[in-house]
Order: structure tokens, then C-alpha cells, then sequence
């Protein structure tokens, strides 16, 4: 079997165009060729690890190397700019520790780190902490096999890594890598692993599950690469159990087929997302304040840029507005028939009323509450505060209020609660 390393390790990291210099070149050429390279915004493909033992049995090891295919961009800040001025200058920022009690400047020998066990600080040196965090050199070791049916969607926490064979360190690498890949294709199953990638890594237990290779139908181009990827398997912390709650009133197949038509309506050409076609706004400003700085030109005013991840609102009513329509109606019509024939369990709920037996009271609309927060007197809010039930109220209500009194609406939920507890606790 012949393999594609879809990063290509043995090419150059970067790759430009050279100028050539030459009596015909002038300083235009010369700056479109700088504008050229500045815009071209290649990301560098490095791997993740390099020539990491695969132990598939007891003494039976392989080396693979490790990339990151799928992998956010976003600005590479080295440094901060500061735009205020009249000329864009880089920020520098210094950090100082100071001691709580005198305010002084607190070197860096005088601090210590400790845990608090039972109540006391138990002090560790810089050995000793390193060696809790050791657990052992990093390696990538299958300790059984599982069917892929066993791996749930929901188990999906981090992202993956994609290894392939190296012949660096143990040769035939590539073949025990192809014939471990082809057997797990072929039942699907799946390793699962210990997976340590790097000299003081957190220890991870991984799923091992083979890819094959597919092409774009148009371009031919590599999609997906083939070979294995180490997917990382959620810890008993990472899982949370959902609340319980009434039984879900599972909808009649022919609403169903309904809604099943308005997805499709909905869908993008292929049912494929392609990351290339929707440029990001906020890395493209990134890249013309870059680009203006580098040629020393005056800094551009921010302006709204065609965002394309923007749902196209027109197009979407003209192609799935009618199916709505049709799909709001028969939902009307299962409602009134599911309605009468669990009348007996309803319990003295009006007709029309959305309120089952033993469900929670239905809940004031965010404008509703506003209003009554924005009307409550500074006594009844003082009691709300000592109750503890400011928390009950809504994002919206809360910063209606803030607003109100002229305090800033920053932050999550819980500051916004801080933020008003901490205003009665100032009266």
C-alpha cells in the first residue's frame, strides 16, 4: 500500500516566490512582490511530535509522528499594538508581585509553592514537583481493542490527532503502521491506547480509529487523509448527568417528514462545509493592520466587512419559507389531536394552555420581568438582595437595571448579580 503524507514533512516550512533581481525590476515590482508575500498568510505545517514510540505489543514498538489537521486560526500575537496615538506603537507591559501586607516588590527566590492538606500548607521544591507530574516518558501504548460501535458521538471532547509512520528511529515502520491501519478498517475496531505525547504531558487514555483517504469530486484534491487518528476519550469528570425531567413527547412520523424537507431546503451544496469559502472578518483586519505597519502606511479606519457566515435570510425564506408554513400547521393540528387524547392527564389546565400536570409554572417573558425589576422600589429590591433571589432574574432584566443606575453590563450572569449585591451592600 502506498501512503500520502498529507502534510508533506519533507518540504520546505515556508515557500515564496523569490525576487529576482534583474536592470528591468523597479520599486513597483518590488513592492507588489512584498505585498504579495504579506498577503499570502500560508500557515506553516509543523508536526505536533516527532518519531514517538508506538508500543502495539510487549517489545514491539514503531515510531509515528504527530500533526494537527484541524486546527482554529486565529491572530498570532507576539505583541500588543496601541492604535490611540497619533502613530501605532508596540505596547510593553511589565508584571511586579508585591507582598500583601507591606506592598513591596517580591523576588522571585522568595516564592514558594505549597498544597493545603487538612488545613496546612505542605511545601514542595521544584524536584519535587516535577517528579508528581512524571509519569513516565511520552509513548503512545495500545492496551486492548474495542468495536467502533462501542465509541458514543458524545465522547468527542477534545480534538483528534492525526499520527503517521516514521522510519526515523525503527524501520519497517510504515508496513506494521499499514497493516494495523488495514485491520482495523477492515473489522472496524478500534485501539484504545495510553497516550502520553510529550515529556510532562497529562497522561490521556485515547481511541485509535483508522481513516481512508477522500478526494474532492471537482478539484481531486485531499479531503481526508488516510491513516489513524488519536482521539481522546472523556475522563468520569468530563461527563455530567442530564437532569431528570417529564418524558419527551416524541413528534408523529408525519410532522417529522415534514421538517425533514425544510432541513434539506436548508442544506449547503454537497452537504459539505468548506472553511476555505467563508473567510474569517476578524483575521482579515488582523492582516491589513499587519499588512499597513509592515509598508509603513497610515493605519486603516475599522470598517464592517462582508461577513459570508451571515445566513442569507432572503434566500432561506424563498427556499424553505413555504415548507415552514406547512410545517407550522400540521404542528398545530398534532398539538390539538394530542391535546383531546390526553385530556385525562392534563389536570385542569385551560384549553389553549401550555402547562401540563406536575410541570413548572410557565415563566414571565424577559420584557415582563424588565419592567417589574425597572418599577421595583429601592426597598423591595433591598429584600430580593437579602433574600438571595436576584439570581432568579433574567440577563436582560439584570442589565436593564445596571443600565438604570449607571453601572457597567460587562461580564457573565454571576457578575452581573455581584455587581448588584455589591451596590446595596455599599447603601
Amino acid at each position: 500500500m502506498i501512503y500520502r503524507d498529507p502534510t508533506d514533512p519533507d518540504a520546505p516550512i515556508t515557500s515564496s516566490t523569490p525576487i529576482k533581481s534583474s536592470a528591468g525590476n523597479d520599486g513597483i515590482s518590488l513592492l507588489n512582490s512584498l505585498v504579495s508575500n504579506v498577503n499570502s498568510k500560508q500557515v506553516a505545517k509543523r508536526a505536533l511530535f516527532s518519531n514517538l514510540p508506538f508500543e502495539i505489543g510487549p517489545d514491539f514498538k514503531i515510531s509515528v509522528k504527530g500533526y494537527n489537521i484541524l486546527q482554529r486560526q486565529k491572530p498570532a500575537r507576539s505583541c500588543y499594538v496601541w492604535l490611540e496615538g497619533e502613530q501605532a506603537q508596540i505596547a510593553t507591559g511589565e508584571t511586579i508581585q508585591m507582598a500583601e501586607d507591606t506592598a513591596r516588590t517580591v523576588q522571585k527566590t522568595e516564592i514558594k509553592k505549597a498544597y493545603k492538606f487538612g488545613g496546612e500548607h505542605v511545601l514542595f521544591t521544584k524536584a519535587e514537583q516535577k517528579e508528581l507530574k512524571n509519569f513516565g516518558p511520552p509513548v503512545l501504548r495500545i492496551i486492548g481493542f474495542k468495536p467502533q460501535s462501542m465509541l458514543p458521538t458524545w465522547a468527542s471532547v477534545h480534538k483528534s490527532t492525526f499520527i503517521y509512520p516514521s522510519e526515523e528511529d525503527y524501520v519497517g515502520s510504515t508496513r506494521v503502521f499499514a497493516a494495523l491501519w488495514q485491520k482495523l478498517l477492515k473489522d472496524k475496531k478500534m485501539g484504545l491506547a495510553w497516550y502520553i505525547p510529550r515529556v510532562n504531558a497529562n497522561p490521556q487514555i485515547v481511541a485509535l480509529l483508522p481513516s481512508q483517504e477522500r478526494l474532492d469530486d471537482s478539484t481531486k484534491q485531499q479531503i481526508t487523509p488516510a491513516g489513524l487518528w488519536v482521539y481522546p476519550l472523556p475522563y468520569a469528570d468530563d461527563l455530567r448527568t442530564p437532569p431528570e425531567g417529564p418524558a419527551p413527547i416524541v413528534s408523529p412520523d408525519s410532522l417529522t417528514d415534514l421538517m425533514h424537507t425544510v432541513v434539506q431546503q436548508l442544506q449547503l451544496p454537497g452537504a459539505l462545509f468548506d472553511p476555505h469559502k467563508y473567510p474569517n472578518p476578524a483575521l482579515q483586519w488582523h492582516y491589513r493592520i499587519l499588512q499597513a505597519m509592515a509598508l509603513d502606511e497610515e493605519i486603516p479606519i475599522f470598517k464592517e466587512s462582508d461577513d459570508k457566515t451571515v445566513p442569507k435570510f432572503r434566500q432561506i425564506d424563498k427556499r424553505a419559507g413555504p415548507y415552514v408554513i406547512d410545517w407550522g400547521v400540521r404542528l398545530e393540528e398534532e398539538y390539538n389531536l394530542w391535546t383531546k387524547s390526553h385530556e385525562h392527564s392534563l389536570g385542569g389546565v385551560k384549553r389553549g394552555g401550555s402547562e401540563l400536570k406536575g410541570a413548572p409554572a410557565k415563566r414571565m417573558k424577559p420584557k415582563e420581568l424588565s419592567e417589574s425589576l425597572e418599577g421595583m422600589s429601592m426597598d423591595d429590591m433591598m429584600k430580593l438582595v437579602k433574600s438571595g433571589k436576584v439570581g432568579t432574574a433574567t440577563v436582560a432584566m439584570l442589565k436593564d437595571w445596571l443600565t438604570g443606575h449607571g453601572l457597567s453590563t460587562s461580564g457573565k450572569k454571576a457578575d452581573l448579580v455581584e455587581r448588584v449585591e455589591e451596590y446595596f451592600e455599599n447603601k
